[in-house]
């Protein structure tokens, strides 16, 4: 994921329903002095405020969340957290083309302040994040991260919420995608490297064994490319993590979700805060999360994105060895 051009971003991402917002709108996330010009009541009934000043919700730190911490990464005061912002709303960039917002920063703010550290947030690309958590670079690593077989190799997990795919197509068509059937013979956009690549190459493994024309996947630098594409009828079907196609179907007047899919298909996975294996730092996220659950904030920050229904009960600690029993 890159960083999407502003102007384009406009045009190719935020819709219609948007649009008016600029000429000023009220943002439930603003203080009583002032109010953003870049929020709108979307059709689900949220008010997608996409301005730099994003007057989070915040929490109170948790001292034994905070006691967790290990040293080494606690010494600085800050928890560097990177993010791809790259997709609305999970994170993206403000209407100031530089400022990091989104559900997936405002849940690192969450535990951040339950730890009590600084937030620094670092944005990377989708194929960078793995190798600069590796390095030492980011300390966790909030971007819609599923957690897979590949991946608890090499880190470990602090859940956070349900992963789901959706597909998603022009309101006119008459998709249904439930299955490797309803795919056969269409041109499919998917993130390269991603859980819903390998849903889709799973799914055209299945469709030629069985001498069915498999998909078409195509791949494209960015969100706006993407939904471009979709729109102007070069590619048929896209399929991105939920909370995005059910962002654009509320407030775009031209898409519609199609399909929805567990993002660990055949089996089912969750949205996980990520971070080095072994370097103990996913239990003091747990904690955190679980903290933010118990007091309101948790469902606070999921509700003012339109993600309430992804809300988990409890976030749990994944990790290679229990991977599989920890549901």
């Amino acid at each position: 994921m890159l960083r999407i051009n502003l102007k384009f971003l406009a045009l190719a991402v935020l819709p219609a329903v948007v649009l008016p917002a600029l000429a000023g709108c009220s943002d439930p996330g603003a203080s009583a002095g002032g109010a953003s010009l870049f929020a709108s009541t979307a059709r689900n009934g949220v008010v997608y405020n996409t301005s730099p000043e994003q007057n989070r919700i915040r929490a109170q730190k948790d001292p034994a969340a905070a006691a967790a911490v290990p040293a080494a990464i606690g010494k600085d005061g800050k928890l560097t957290v990177a993010t791809t912002a790259g997709s609305i709303p999970l994170s993206f960039y403000a209407t100031d083309n530089k400022t990091p917002i989104g559900v997936e920063v405002d849940l690192a703010q969450l535990v951040a302040d339950k730890l009590g550290l600084a937030l620094d947030v670092q944005v990377t690309s989708w194929e960078n994040w793995p190798l600069k958590t590796q390095s030492g670079d980011f300390e966790a690593v909030f971007s819609n991260v599923g957690i897979n077989k590949d991946r608890v190799k090499l880190f470990d997990f602090s859940t956070y919420r349900a992963a789901y795919m959706g597909f998603e197509a022009k309101k006119s068509s008459t998709y249904n995608v439930k299955g490797a059937d309803d795919i056969s013979g269409l041109k499919v956009s998917v993130g390269s490297g991603t859980n819903q690549e390998k849903i889709l190459l799973a799914w055209n493994k299945d469709l030629e064994s069985r001498g069915k024309a498999p998909a078409t996947l195509q791949y494209y630098s960015s969100d706006a490319d993407t939904i471009l594409a979709l729109s102007s009828g070069r590619t048929d079907l896209n399929i991105a993590p939920y909370p995005s196609v059910s962002y654009r179907e509320n407030t775009r007047n031209d898409l519609k979700v199609v399909g929805k899919v567990n993002a660990g298909w055949p089996s089912e996975t969750l949205v996980a805060a990520t971070t080095l294996k072994g370097n103990g730092l996913a239990p003091a996220i747990t904690d955190a999360l679980n903290s933010a659950i118990k007091d309101g904030s948790y469902g606070k920050v999921l509700d003012r994105w339109g993600l309430t229904e992804e809300a988990l009960p409890e976030s749990k600690t994944v990790t290679e060895a229990n991977l599989g029993s920890a549901k």
